[in-house]
């Protein structure tokens, strides 16, 4: 059904390996893990992927795996899953970042529909990672003159405006509107702007 990764952080043993099965049975690759602290060992090395995190685990709560993950930047959806019907965890759980919050015994179907909304995201989060990728090599070609040149185009800046400022010639600043639009494949100044924009890296939704 899908080539992500599913990481899923449960202390009981019989809950990861129903929902191993489950997931398997339907063509999801799932790795478990029996605490959060195995979780951390390996995070560095693992491909972006979806977790599922109980959220009552001893040494180290799921919402403090979520903290944690905040701290360290990492924008891969989270599904919190809870025996416990606990409204306040429910609330925290979202405020770090959680796609959804489900309630044990898991409902296949309503786990399976937050899988899906987790993958959606991955793919967004990996197009706009090549989409910053893409802007930044556009960018990287332009000599330092022409960044600054960009930055002032994107500014609103004039020609006439440009070239008093850096003290030179209109004539050179045209020469340099036409190498930047050039490298960045648009004459248009809207264009331009969203190329510099979207070089930027954005936050986690």
């Amino acid at each position: 059904m899908s080539e992500k990764m599913i990481y899923l952080v449960d202390d009981d043993t019989a809950v990861r390996e129903a929902l191993t099965l489950l997931l398997e049975t339907i063509g999801m690759k799932v790795l478990s893990f029996p605490d959060p602290f195995s979780f951390l060992d390996k995070f560095g090395s693992l491909a972006p992927g979806c977790i599922i995190l109980d959220i009552r685990m001893p040494g180290l709560s799921g919402l403090k795996l979520q903290e944690k993950l905040a701290i360290a930047s990492c924008d891969w959806p989270i599904i919190v899953i809870s025996g416990h019907g606990d409204i306040n965890a429910c609330r925290q759980a979202f405020r770090n970042g959680a796609i959804d919050f489900l309630s044990k015994p898991i409902d296949e179907q309503d786990l399976i529909d937050a899988i899906q909304k987790a993958h959606a995201l991955l793919d967004r989060h990996e197009n706009q990672r090549a989409e910053i990728t893409e802007n930044r090599d556009l960018l990287n070609q332009l000599s330092s003159r022409e960044r600054e040149v960009l930055d002032m185009i994107t500014q609103g800046w004039a020609t006439k405006e440009i070239a008093q400022s850096l003290s030179l010639s209109p004539r050179t600043i045209e020469s340099h509107r036409k190498n930047i639009a050039a490298k960045l494949k648009t004459t248009s100044v809207a264009e331009m702007t969203r190329i510099v924009l979207e070089s930027m890296p954005t936050a986690p939704d």
